[in-house]
């Protein structure tokens, strides 16, 4: 009896055993085709985004690179509208540059036309200009500069021409015999100059109505042998030519005009 219940046991553990792996068999197979279909499309859908995201990334790299060109565009925008700006800033110079230079050519024109003008009439009345009156301004030995005593009688020169216009000064330097030749004629140029100077800054004489030379030691007054003669010959001779057209000796035009070949110098000069 004993046997029998041992065996019948078995049987049912072992039919146990066989169902239990049927149903294994059955779940396992039922697993796969439900499960299967839902881990393809998941596999796909994680696919998909994959190529989503990587289409994403390469979207925003096309985007950023567009980004970098249209800044680099508006960078290269603004540069170019500053090169235009400068530009602009260059020619508007060069215009006033180039109109300032056609205002001074047109009075440079004028004034040579002027000039010529002046000229013409001068040389046509050359003959016409009368020697009235002359001074001798002396000067020190190896001296250029003006004393009291002649910018005196340069006052006094002047004061004579205030209602004269007609009129033209020649002024020339002179030295005495001592010393080289060249030294002698720089010093007659500056005693020349320091007349001129005084003249046209101290008493606004035009400086277009002077003429003005340096002698030198040539044509001298007297004897360069004598104390005496060198002193007078230390000298700045001004003439005074006034425009004479009828003529006749045009005096009248120079106040207190001496007559020609009578000058007066400044006294007590070493």
């Amino acid at each position: 009896m004993i046997a029998l219940y041992g065996k019948s046991t078995a049987m049912l553990s072992a039919a146990a055993m066989l169902l239990f792996i049927g149903t294994g068999c059955a779940t396992k197979k039922h697993v796969r085709q439900t499960v299967g279909p839902v881990e393809a499309r998941v596999s796909q859908t994680e696919k998909r985004n994959a190529e989503q995201q990587a289409a994403l990334g390469e979207l925003e790299n096309s985007v950023s690179r567009a980004d970098e060109r249209a800044m680099d565009a508006d960078r290269k925008a603004v540069a170019a509208g500053q090169a235009a700006q400068d530009a602009r800033g260059r020619a508007d110079q060069a215009q006033g540059r180039a109109d300032s230079a056609q205002t001074t050519a047109n009075s440079a024109n004028t004034l040579a036309e002027s000039t010529r003008a002046r000229l013409a009439t001068m040389s046509e009345n050359i003959d016409n200009y009368k020697l009235v009156t002359s001074e001798n301004i002396l000067f020190g030995l190896n001296k250029a500069a003006l004393t009291k005593d002649a910018e005196a009688q340069l006052d006094q020169a002047v004061a004579q021409l205030q209602n004269a216009k007609n009129f033209v000064l020649e002024i020339q330097g002179f030295t005495d015999a001592t010393g080289s030749a060249n030294t002698n004629l720089d010093l007659s140029r500056r005693r020349a100059d320091s007349v001129v100077r005084y003249l046209t800054v101290k008493h606004n004489v035009p400086l277009r109505k002077i003429n003005v030379l340096g002698v030198g030691e040539d044509d001298p007054t007297a004897d360069n042998k004598t104390k005496e003669g060198r002193k007078q010959a230390r000298r700045v001779e001004i003439r005074v030519f006034s425009l004479d057209l009828g003529n006749t000796t045009n005096a009248g035009n120079v106040p207190g005009a001496t007559s020609p070949g009578t000058p007066t110098t400044a006294q007590n000069q070493e």
